[in-house]
C-alpha cells in the first residue's frame, strides 16, 4: 500500500501585494493557519531574505563602480565619489549589522558586485574594456577601509 502525501493547492501569487499581506498577518496573529496562503507567504518571506542580498551588492557595486573610477580616472577624482565611497561604505556596513548572516556569503556578492561595478565603470567613463579588471582587484580591506581622499592645499 502506497501512501499519498497532499501538497498544498497552488495559488497564483496575490494581485494586490499590500492588501494580501495585511491579510495574511492577520491570519497568522489570529492563529488561522487554515486561511494562510502558504506557499505565497513562503515565497515573499524567500522574497525578503534576496532583497536584503540585493541591497547589500547593490552598495557594494556602487561602491566598487566609484574605486573603479577613481583608481583609472585620477584627473577626474571629486569630493562627490569620496562622499560616495563612503556613504556606500556606511550602507554595507549597515546592512551587514542588520544581516550577520551575510557575511557568510561575502565572497559571492563581491564577485557579482564586481561584474556589476566594471559595467557600470566602463559604460560610464569611456574608457577601453582592457583597463578593467575581468575580477575584482580589491581585498575586502581596500573595499572598507582604503582611503579615499583628495589631495587639498
Amino acid at each position: 500500500m502506497t501512501k499519498t502525501i497532499d501538497t498544498p493547492k497552488v495559488s497564483p501569487p496575490p494581485a494586490d501585494l499590500y492588501q494580501w499581506s495585511i491579510e495574511q498577518a492577520s491570519h497568522l496573529r489570529a492563529g488561522r493557519l487554515d486561511l494562510v496562503d502558504i506557499l505565497n507567504v513562503a515565497d515573499e518571506i524567500s522574497d525578503v531574505g534576496h532583497s536584503e542580498y540585493d541591497k547589500l551588492e547593490r552598495a557594494l557595486a556602487v561602491l566598487l563602480q566609484h574605486m573603479l573610477k577613481w583608481d583609472l580616472q585620477a584627473e577626474r577624482r571629486s569630493r562627490s565619489w569620496e562622499t560616495t565611497i563612503e556613504e556606500q561604505r556606511a550602507r554595507t556596513v549597515k546592512q551587514l549589522k542588520r544581516n550577520p548572516s551575510l557575511k557568510s556569503k561575502l565572497d559571492d556578492i563581491l564577485v557579482d558586485a564586481f561584474a556589476t561595478a566594471r559595467r557600470s565603470a566602463y559604460s560610464e567613463t569611456g574608457l577601453p574594456k582592457k583597463l578593467f579588471p575581468d575580477a575584482c582587484p580589491y581585498s575586502w580591506s581596500d573595499v572598507m577601509d582604503r582611503r579615499f581622499t583628495l589631495d587639498h592645499d
